[in-house]
């Protein structure tokens, strides 16, 4: 069977990561989180003192330093994957809310979407991939054949979100989950680097009131039917 590539899109917290890691493992595929990506050149910049309340990001700063972060993916022994930033294994640190506020505002700076565009085109080169984020459809790879675009109300994802945190002891309330979601999808929506937009070709997989096993069997279905046939 030829390998394909497949695109999930979608809205912050929408549980577009957790599905695509569940359809990686269940096909065989590789599986990335450019949303991890992100985030983590998110945490070199708060670490490294570029950003601030009062002046927001030292964008500047971040662009030269874009050649010293090194970004990689590392299996454990329980079979999760986690991030690496330069070495560091920072799967926890890059899930608090800290960097989830200022995510958005490093995600928007063009220099950065482009260093990473490249980094996920090159890991996506040999196909067999599932990819998660916000434009990887529409921009890390156009065409992919398997195009998926979640979407979910912002009360459900700032609720599971929410939990998300609560279960790993980060402290945490709901109504600020709320607020940072709200803020993060205008910021997504309007920003004019790669925006987040469904593909034309993209199938919308609304998930407000799915269980995890029946997105699956939507996502497996799909895929089975853009592989069929396939050599």
């Amino acid at each position: 069977m030829k390998k394909i590539t497949i695109a999930i899109d979608g809205f912050s917290s929408s549980g577009k990561s957790t599905m695509a890691k569940q359809l990686a493992k269940k096909i065989g595929y590789v599986y990335v989180d450019s949303g991890a990506m992100y985030r983590a050149t998110t945490l070199y910049a708060i670490r490294n003192g570029m950003t601030d309340k009062e002046t927001g990001i030292d964008t500047q700063a971040l662009i030269n330093a874009l050649p010293l972060i090194d970004i990689s993916f590392a299996i454990t022994p329980e079979d999760t994957q986690h991030t690496i930033l330069n070495g560091e294994d920072v799967e926890k640190e890059i899930r608090g809310m800290e960097v989830s506020g200022w995510v958005s505002p490093v995600a928007v700076i063009p220099e950065v979407r482009h260093y990473l565009v490249g980094l996920q085109q090159q890991y996506g080169k040999d196909k067999g991939i599932v990819m998660d984020g916000r434009d990887i459809g529409t921009t890390v790879f156009p065409d992919a054949e398997m195009k998926v675009f979640v979407q979910a109300s912002p009360e459900v994802r700032a609720k599971r979100r929410y939990d998300e945190l609560i279960e790993k002891g980060t402290p945490s309330d709901y109504e600020s989950v709320l607020a940072n979601i709200k803020e993060r999808d205008h910021i997504d929506s309007t920003r004019k680097e790669s925006p987040l937009r469904k593909a034309e070709d993209a199938f919308v997989l609304d998930n407000d009131n799915l269980s995890r096993e029946e997105q699956m069997e939507v996502l497996v279905k799909l895929f089975d039917e853009k592989t069929r046939g396939e050599d």
